[in-house]
């Protein structure tokens, strides 16, 4: 065949004669037997000719027609068995060239139980073999919490579980702050906490201005009969109830709909879901799912759609902001998997479009974010690579700074960047000792020695380039440091404070080399610098912070002679803290037990010498 990729290796005409023209999928394999694509086809032949045809196959998939050793298929009754073994072999496999969904977690849902004489309401996630009513999805935990908070102010339902129920002798917390009746010793009867479970799944069910006229005539009912405290009960419920409808119900929707937003750029795509069900709002949740490649935004939907829909829920309307690719395909697929009536759609008026706008809106800044987050790191290494002339883009920056107040409590910080930003698992700190007060030369050297020894030790992985806040003497032990550990293929970079110590004006410093580096005026690698080092420097400052807060509570009586450790505590605790001590008289110190008057002069003295000079 002349049209075949020539780069490729696997023998795309021998395969292809014999290959079937009945529906089903393809598995595509590199020469390590790695599965790089699936795809499913109405007709196996056509479709996978398609990929060995150079006037008909994309770049993206000339590239990688060129990595493809093996094909295999798998022949299916119908196209929608095809889609749905499609789907679940990318959720398991996740193939490089697929369009995947990395987060696929099972979600959550608001639980009431019904086999107990009080049910318990409660969060669940995981499989419906509970004996009880389940309501949802919500889009996470958070939303759940948030929905069971809204319903222990209306309706004081139980949340606790049946161990810590069954065990009660008295009321908890909960009961105290009206949020529980106490059915647990007693303080309700079954009658009326059936009224509250019920009054809670016709608000669950959407059926909020039901309850509420149902609310209004118990509450003329104990008026009538002059029980003005229990009418009273339920007027500030329906108060409550109708604020909690006017902000979590949607006005319009009656029943369960999922609106669904994709917005993509470059090879990052982003979809939002806004979850509606009984006309409630649950709230949303933004994916962005692993592509490799430029798509569309309706080829994106097309892949999630059934890949997150697959062993999940699926409402009776999906509302989307682009029309799927084969959207008959999946309403089919769909329905039959639930097995009631599913639509798509993409043209919409009124209520739904103004969500349908919102939802494009919350996508299109989820994925801006992404981009501005993801791209300007990784366009300042770009920059950081050229203005330092690297050989290689580097992978890991480590920055090192020194803070001390003249010269007491040294800490040494140690920060971590990569490709993404800060990586603040890898932070560390060093208190330095055995030095002279002030010399930040030998700080330098001892935190720089200790953090790449434990780098020869295996237990952290060495950066491309190391940064030093300061100049050629810093440099120069930090070089003599790593040295020492015969470590030489990590770059050393100072950053010395320009003129006024301006920002934009700083110079890097290089080992060996007499005059600083000219930075291009307003590179963003050097906006990465100033990033690093002034997260080292504050880093820097917290430790030294917290090392000189818990070390001058001591320092200052530790230097009296005859003043020991249980002498302090006692006079710390007595006087609570040293502006206690420092504001008693040589009487009032002297009362302590084991404070004779000769040391109570000296601790005096300690606070009130500098006064006394000026006098």
């Amino acid at each position: 065949m002349g049209s075949e990729i020539s780069e490729s290796s696997f023998d795309s005409a021998a395969f292809l004669k014999n290959l079937t023209t009945r529906p089903g999928i393809y598995t595509m394999l590199n020469d390590k037997g790695e599965i790089i694509y699936i795809g499913k086809a109405k007709n196996l032949k056509n479709r996978v000719s398609s990929y060995f045809k150079k006037q008909a196959a994309s770049i993206k998939q000339q590239v990688m027609v060129t990595k493809v050793a093996a094909i295999e298929v798998t022949i299916t009754h119908t196209e929608g068995e095809a889609l749905l073994l499609e789907c679940q072999q990318i959720k398991r496999h996740k193939p490089r060239y697929n369009i995947c969904l990395r987060d696929d977690k099972s979600f959550p849902y608001v639980f009431l139980s019904s086999e107990q004489d009080f049910p318990q309401i409660t969060i669940h996630r995981g499989a419906k073999n509970k004996k009880g009513r389940y309501f949802g999805p919500y889009p996470s935990s958070g939303a759940v919490r948030e929905s069971l908070k809204l319903l222990q102010r209306l309706f004081p339902i139980r949340q606790c579980d049946d161990a810590f129920y069954n065990n009660r002798t008295r009321p908890c917390l909960q009961y105290q702050i009206e949020r529980c009746t106490a059915p647990c010793v007693g303080f309700i009867d079954k009658k009326d906490y059936a009224l509250d479970v019920e009054s809670t799944v016709m608000f669950l069910e959407g059926k909020g201005s039901l309850l509420i006229d149902q609310l209004i005539i118990n509450m003329e009912a104990a008026a009538a009969t002059l029980d003005f405290e229990q009418a009273a009960g339920f007027r500030d419920q329906i108060a409550r109830l109708r604020s909690v409808l006017e902000k979590h119900f949607v006005h319009g929707e009656k029943g369960d709909v999922d609106i669904i937003a994709c917005a993509s750029k470059g090879s990052i795509a982003c979809v939002q879901v806004f979850f509606i069900r009984n006309g409630q709002h649950l709230g949303n949740k933004v994916f962005f799912p692993k592509v490799t490649d430029e798509y569309e935004p309706a080829a994106i939907l097309q892949a999630f759609i059934p890949q997150y829909y697959l062993d999940k829920p699926v409402p009776y309307e999906l509302i989307v902001s682009h029309e799927p690719e084969e959207a008959a395909l999946l309403i089919e697929v769909l329905a039959g998997q639930i097995k009631h009536p599913v639509s798509i759609s993409s043209s919409v008026r009124g209520e739904r479009l103004k969500w349908l706008q919102m939802a494009g809106t919350n996508a299109e800044n989820s994925l801006l974010s992404k981009l501005s987050d993801k791209q300007g790191v990784y366009d300042r290494f770009l920059s950081l690579q050229e203005e330092l002339g690297c050989k290689d883009l580097p992978k890991r920056l480590e920055c090192f700074d020194i803070s001390h107040t003249q010269g007491d409590q040294t800490v040494a910080s140690c920060v971590v960047f990569d490709r993404e930003g800060p990586v603040k698992s890898a932070y560390r700190r060093f208190n330095i000792s055995g030095i002279t007060g002030g010399d930040d030369y030998a700080a330098i050297h001892q935190a720089v020695f200790r953090r790449f020894k434990r780098l020869k030790q295996g237990e952290h992985e060495a950066p491309d380039i190391l940064f030093i806040d300061g100049g050629k003497g810093q440099v120069h032990e930090a070089q003599k440091a790593l040295a020492e550990l015969d470590i030489n293929n990590v770059m050393i970079v100072g950053v010395s404070k320009g003129p006024d110590r301006k920002p934009g004006m700083e110079k890097l410093i290089l080992v060996d080399q007499e005059q600083p580096v000219d930075i291009t005026p307003g590179a963003s690698g050097l906006l990465l610098i100033q990033h690093i080092r002034d997260e080292a420097h504050r880093f820097a400052i917290t430790g030294h912070r917290l090392r000189r807060g818990k070390a001058s509570k001591q320092s200052v009586l530790e230097t009296i002679p005859g003043l020991g450790s249980k002498r302090r505590q006692l006079l710390l605790k007595q006087f609570g803290g040293l502006q206690g001590i420092s504001c008693a008289s040589v009487d009032a110190l002297c009362s302590v037990d084991g404070i004779s008057r000769h040391l109570a002069q000296r601790i005096y003295e300690l606070f009130h010498h500098q006064d006394d000079d000026s006098i």
